[in-house]
């Protein structure tokens, strides 16, 4: 395991034990490095009406633009279940975003066994910048 990764996989835990999911029971932790060097975290945070449930990447996504940066270079999602803990739609997009289509997504289950995937594989044919109108 390289040293970000291991930086990304303890943060990402430790986060994960201040998520907030009493209608799932499911905990999410994500850790962004960013391209200025940092580390930004985030965890799941669920409410009684579903649809205002915030994800554990897109909460270390805006910690990660809060804070002035705007390149992920590598990142990392545990969840608490036995399977990997793969981005929901939605993250994927918001991933894909502030980074390159080669950048590593490790996936990783509540043991810390991971799969590593790109943001390209896990969103083939993103919708970005380049389909909108010039302003």
């Amino acid at each position: 395991m390289n040293s970000t990764k291991h930086m990304l996989l303890a943060r990402a835990l430790e986060v994960r034990e201040r998520a907030y999911a009493p209608y799932s029971g499911f905990h999410v932790g994500a850790a962004i490095a960013a391209t200025n060097g940092k580390i930004y975290t985030g965890c799941n945070v669920e409410n009684a009406s579903y649809g205002l449930t915030m994800c554990a990447e897109m909460s270390a996504v805006a910690q990660m633009v809060a804070d002035g940066a705007q390149e992920i270079c590598e990142a990392l999602i545990i969840g608490s279940g036995q399977d990997i803990c793969t981005p929901c739609g939605a993250c994927r997009q918001i991933i894909s975003e502030f980074a390159v289509t080669t950048i590593q997504i490790h996936l990783c289950n509540r043991s810390g066994e991971c799969q590593t995937k790109t943001i390209g594989e896990l969103l083939p044919f993103s919708f970005n910048s380049k389909f909108l109108p010039p302003t």
